[in-house]
C-alpha cells in the first residue's frame, strides 16, 4: 500500500547529490540541517512463503510493482521521493540500500511499551 506522509529528514545523513534532489520537494530548515517533504509511503511490503509463492515473485519484482504505481501517481500529482521503513537486519538493508538504491535517513520507535517496541530503520530514494 501507498500513502503520501510528511518526513523528515536530516541533511547529514544523505549525500550532496540527494540534499540536492530534496531540496526541489521539500522545505529546508538551515537552522536544524534538515528537510521537511512529502513523500509517499510504501508499507508493508512482504512475500508469503507457503506453498510456493516464494518461487512466483522476487522481493525485487513486488518492490518495482509497488514503485510502478507511485510513478503513475506522481505523473498525475507530482512528487519525487518514496520512503519506506524496514526491521534494522542485514538482509533488510543489504536488499533495500545495496539491491534497490535506498538511503538510510531516520529511525523511529514503534510505540510506547517497552516490551512490544522495537525500533524501525526510515529509507527514502528518490524516484
Amino acid at each position: 500500500m501507498e500513502k503520501l506522509k510528511p518526513i523528515t529528514v536530516n541533511a547529514e545523513c544523505v549525500s550532496k547529490t540527494m540534499r540536492r534532489k530534496i531540496d526541489r520537494v521539500g522545505k529546508a530548515d538551515i537552522s536544524g540541517n534538515t528537510y521537511t517533504l512529502w513523500a509517499f509511503l510504501i508499507a508493508q511490503l512482504g512475500k508469503n512463503y507457503t506453498e510456493q509463492a516464494d518461487k512466483n515473485v522476487t522481493g525485487e519484482q513486488l518492490l518495482e510493482a509497488a514503485a510502478g504505481i507511485i510513478r503513475e501517481i506522481q505523473y498525475m500529482v507530482g512528487g519525487t521521493v518514496v520512503f519506506l521503513e524496514a526491521e534494522d537486519n542485514e538482509k533488510l538493508m543489504q536488499f533495500y540500500e545495496e539491491k534497490n538504491g535506498f538511503k538510510r535517513f531516520n529511525t523511529k520507535s514503534t510505540g510506547c511499551d517497552t516490551e512490544s517496541s522495537h525500533t524501525l530503520v526510515q529509507l527514502l530514494k528518490v524516484i
